[in-house]
């Protein structure tokens, strides 16, 4: 089997979680978004999933705007979106953007990467141009493991506080990103949206369980991991966000 990297955007790594992300996502949101949305930005769009989940539930015509800081994931995610839609690519900061004309703004597993400073420009772009945000699959902070082990809870501890590292919000993020529409005056609806994976994900627990130990022991060192743990389920918690004017 070949090794999947989970450490960063790889688009193997992209691959392999979309089918969990796909069954996740928290699609009664979509039913309360405005009619006809047209101009669709995905911010971090990766290998184009959050488009050929949306883009099917959404009426058309669309015209997609794909925003990403990695040139071969918006080359495949160009590629790859469905048919009738019209794509568009920019390497930009997503934290930065003019958004005004655009119909929605959308992203998946992005805020918890972000700073306060940076969710905040963000809120204020989606709040200037009046334009609803539809933002998946956030982390809250938890995981299960099956079967569990004594370590757990320090070891999802340390996790976290890796998120949190160079002031990225991490679990906390959905949180504030509410409170920040909220602020202005907005509709925040709130879903969660668990990956929750059983013997059919094999590969997926795999990857995701070596690169969530990778992260917890590279903050704290000194954590001790039961070596060649067998691991047969797991649920991973996140948040889907749904911001409205």
């Amino acid at each position: 089997m070949t090794t999947v990297d989970s450490s960063g955007y790889a688009p193997e790594w992209l691959q392999l979680r979309e089918p969990a992300d796909t069954a996740a996502r928290a699609a009664d949101l979509v039913a309360l978004l405005p009619p006809s949305p047209a101009v669709i930005r995905d911010l971090g769009c990766g290998t184009g999933a959050m488009g050929r989940w949306l883009g099917g539930r959404l009426p058309k015509p669309q015209r997609w705007i794909l925003h990403d800081q990695d040139p071969r994931l918006l080359e495949i995610a160009a590629r790859s979106l469905p048919p009738g839609i019209s794509v568009e690519t920019e390497q930009a900061d997503v934290t930065r953007l003019d958004i005004n004309g655009t119909s929605l703004v959308t992203a998946s597993a992005l805020l918890d990467l972000l700073t306060q400073e940076e969710i905040q420009r963000l809120v204020k772009s989606c709040v200037d141009a009046r334009c609803p945000a539809l933002l998946t699959l956030s982390v809250t902070g938890s995981a299960q493991i099956g079967p569990a082990d004594a370590g757990d809870e320090a070891l999802n501890a340390a996790f976290n506080d890796h998120q949190r590292r160079d002031g990225k919000l991490g679990p906390e993020a959905v949180a504030f990103t509410a409170a920040e529409f909220q602020r202005h005056g907005w509709t925040v609806h709130t879903r969660p949206s668990p990956w929750r994976l059983g013997p059919e994900h094999r590969e997926l627990i795999d990857t995701w369980y070596r690169g969530f130990v990778a992260a917890a022991r590279e903050q704290d060192p000194s954590l001790a991991v039961p070596q060649d743990r067998k691991i047969t389920e797991v649920t991973v918690h996140h948040q889907d966000l749904l911001a409205l004017p």
